[in-house]
Parts: C-alpha cells; structure tokens; sequence
C-alpha cells in the first residue's frame, strides 16, 4: 500500500534537520498546523499527514475493526514513520494523538525519541480519584447526540471545544473541519476517543516529553495535565496562557515558544 497517498503525508521544513511529525486530533486534519508549521520548518524537517478517514486521505482504506481501538491510529503513525525511514522523530500529537504518540513510541522505539503532547488526555471519563472532564453519562450522551445528527452535534460542539467565545471564526473553522469528515467514520473515531482509557500506557514511556496544557480548557482540564506530568517521569508540564483546547490555533506564539525551546533542549 501507498502509506503516503492513504494518509495524505506532506514533508516540508529543513531537509537536513531533525524530523517533527505533527498529528492532529479528532475531527480534524493536518490544515490545523499551519500556523506551528513556519515556526520550524527553518530548522526541522516536518511531516504531516491525515488519519484514515481525515481529511484527504484515502477513505477506501478505513476500516471500522482497525480503527475501534487507538492502535489502529497508531499503526497508521508507525507505518507513516516507516514509509519515510524516520529515526528518532519528535511526535507533536493533539488531544488524542498525544496518547496515539505513547502508542506509537512503544510500538517504534528506534522511529519516535521524543513526544509533545498538546492538550492530552488519557481518559475523558471521571474515576475514582481521577478527573476526566466528563461522567459517563455526558460521554453516553454525547456520542448519542454525534451519531443521530453529526452536522447539528458539529454546529454546537466547535465553539465550546475551541473555547474562544472572542474568535467565532476559530470556531467556525473547527465545525467546518468536523462537518467535512464522513460522518460514519466520524462516529468510529469518535467512540475510539472518549472511551478510551490509556493511563496505564503512560508508565511505557521512556523518551522526552512535553506536556502542554491551557489554563482553561473544557474538554482536558488542569488535572488532567497534572495526571499525565506525574504519570511520565521526567516530563515537562508548560500551562499556557490560552483559552480552550487547540492552542496551535488559538495561541500559536506560545504553542510554538514552548515546542521549540523543548525541541532545542534535545540532544
């Protein structure tokens, strides 16, 4: 199989610096960069690339069976990495790619030697003694509302998701992202985030890590920074001054200050 024509993957950036892969979240596709992408491509080589059943990648390739758990995404970001023979990449994942990144990096150590997490979240339910964001019931609820009418679910959830009352445009262009996405696929990948629970994988990683959170954000808040600092030794924990949950586009300056000052710290 074409990895790069299935999902969608550009390379761009300084040729001969150390490679940056940016994943995006759910809902959206590699466009959501653009505004980190200036910030390194002096100095990095970068990769972006779209999930199967993301933006323009090959929908004939989607299948709900790999795709029901997050290491079916994850096999999309390892194979991605192999198909350019990448080496100790850095992995900018958003929401939940950062966790799809602790996937990919055990999976391919010698491929990704260092992770930037933006806004992570391991678990989006509560638990005893963990502070997801939502109940069981608002997650039930949600998915239901997303599956009985994906367009209305988009209009209603981009705003608070974006967090920006100030900038209707931002969340203007997140519903637009979501309303592009199929919505059969949309629904697969959807269940795939708010259920999962990858806590336990955080005690796998082993290589650098950045973890940045917002000072408010709706869908991953504070305590959830806090939890994936603790549960990944020697990480870096960087609030942002930012409102909502994608900072690349609501904050980009500080997002790339704090991507590139972790990145010139690695060896």
């Amino acid at each position: 199989m074409d990895i790069a024509r299935r999902n969608n993957v550009a390379v761009t950036g300084n040729p001969h610096g150390r490679t940056v892969v940016l994943a995006h979240g759910f809902g959206c596709d590699q466009n959501m960069w653009r505004l980190t992408v200036p910030a390194l491509a002096e100095d990095y080589r970068v990769v972006l690339f779209d999930y199967v059943g993301s933006g323009r990648s090959d929908l004939s390739a989607f299948s709900e069976n790999r795709y029901d758990s997050l290491h079916g995404y994850a096999r999309d970001a390892v194979e991605v990495c192999e198909a350019l023979d990448l080496r100790d990449a850095v992995f900018v994942g958003h929401s939940v790619s950062a966790m799809i990144g602790v996937l990919a990096a055990e999976a391919a150590p010698e491929r990704i030697g260092a992770l930037v997490m933006v806004a992570p979240s391991p678990r989006y339910i509560d638990d005893d003694g963990y502070r997801g964001g939502f109940s069981a019931q608002d997650i039930d609820e949600l998915l239901a509302s997303l599956e009985s009418n994906y367009l209305g679910w988009s209009a209603v959830m981009a705003p608070v998701i974006m967090g920006n009352p100030d900038r209707p445009d931002l969340g203007e262009e997140l519903k637009n992202s979501f309303c592009a996405t199929d919505p059969d696929m949309a629904r697969v990948f959807a269940r795939t985030t708010f259920l999962s629970d990858s806590r336990a994988d955080l005690k796998s990683v082993r290589v650098p890590t950045l973890v940045l959170e917002c000072s408010e954000d709706a869908i991953a808040p504070r305590e959830v920074g806090a939890f994936v600092h603790r549960a990944v030794p020697g990480s870096t924990l960087v609030t942002l001054r930012a409102t909502g949950h994608c900072p690349h586009l609501s904050a980009p300056e500080a997002t790339n200050e704090a991507i590139r000052g972790f990145l010139a710290g690695l060896r």
